[in-house]
């Protein structure tokens, strides 16, 4: 009877290691980060998907890259602040916002009536438009027009999406979102859809880029302002006049347009 009831305290040990081992593994992963925050000194959270060349990516060495970071290193600097970025897919960053994951958003975030009803915009800090993309040689597609009736690939989330969506009120057009702004380049290219609509600037550039039989189709649909959106608060609207102060300095010295010539090759910061 001793014996058993060893072997059965024994069994019950075993088993409660176990599930503490098991519990320890299901704690969430830490969220990697690309700066680490100083004792003492204010720091910003900043949300991005690393997934948009030029303006937000992971370089050769793995690390983020792009027009977005390095604006925000700059304002760090002018704020002597500590910027922190939090990557996630494009689609979930507005759901990192509204719950204090991240303070703000740095991924083209393009200013529209619906979002300025919920959020709180910094200056803007790009100018552009919104671009169709097409199969090289294909001259159907130059407006929001010829898009009734076809495949069209568009961000998950993205203005271009609403855009679209607004302007289709029959629903005539297959709109096809995507997490993966070259995955729908690449779509584009092999026929699986008929275009893609995103930023103009980062069609031109990824079109050479990509190497894709791939073109721009026709102009601009719509112009944009694009900046960053703070959930809409007292504390957040003194955290964006000291931005828009960074910006204004930075466009002043010539910071903006150095940034945006170091990318693009043009200066896309100013009207």
């Amino acid at each position: 009877m001793l014996f058993k009831n060893k072997k059965i305290i024994g069994l019950l040990s075993l088993i409660l290691m176990i599930g503490l081992l098991a519990a320890c593994g299901l704690k969430e992963p830490e969220v990697k980060t690309s700066a680490s925050k100083k004792e003492g000194k204010p720091s910003i959270v900043v949300g991005t998907s690393g997934g948009y060349h030029p303006f937000t990516y992971l370089n050769n060495e793995g690390e983020l890259d792009g027009f977005e970071i390095d604006v925000w290193k700059e304002i760090g600097k002018k704020m002597d602040i500590e910027v922190e970025f939090k990557t996630a897919e494009f689609s979930g960053l507005f759901g990192m916002l509204d719950s204090g994951k991240i303070d703000t958003i740095a991924n083209q975030i393009t200013i529209t009536e619906e979002r300025k009803n919920k959020y709180e915009f910094a200056s803007p800090y790009v100018y552009s438009g919104a671009q169709l993309i097409v199969k090289e040689g294909n001259e159907e597609i130059k407006s929001l027009e010829d898009l009734m009736g076809k495949k069209v690939g568009v961000s998950l989330g993205s203005n271009y999406e609403s855009l679209i969506r607004e302007y289709d009120k029959s629903n005539e057009i297959n709109i096809i979102t995507y997490e993966d702004f070259i995955g729908s380049l690449q779509d584009v290219a092999i026929g699986r859809i008929d275009a893609v609509m995103n930023d103009k600037l980062a069609a031109a550039i990824n079109i050479k880029k990509s190497g894709l039989k791939l073109q721009l189709g026709g102009d601009s649909v719509s112009t944009l302002e694009n900046s960053f959106p703070f959930v809409n608060n007292a504390k957040n609207k003194a955290i964006i006049e000291k931005i828009n102060k960074a910006l204004e300095e930075m466009a002043k010295d010539n910071t903006l347009n150095e940034i945006s010539q170091k990318w693009f090759g043009v200066d896309v910061t100013s009207k």
